[in-house]
């Protein structure tokens, strides 16, 4: 398992940290994401045999915020 932390930019209320979350648990091989709105990070642990850093943040992307 691998761990990563994002910072993400673009939420705009706590709403928007569940949101991300949902996105990110909704990805095969990810079994954590825990989205921080104050802090505007994220931290996700996920298996590197299914699903990708880039893969992660594509999607995240996708919703409209930026994750770097």
């Amino acid at each position: 398992m691998a761990e990563i932390n994002l910072k993400i930019e673009g939420m705009h209320c706590g709403a928007c940290a569940t949101g991300i979350q949902m996105i990110a648990m909704g990805l095969e091989g990810v079994t954590k994401a825990f989205i921080d709105y104050d802090k505007k990070e994220g931290t996700f642990t996920f298996d590197e045999a299914k699903v990708s850093k880039e893969k992660i943040i594509e999607e995240i992307e996708k919703s409209g915020y930026n994750a770097s």
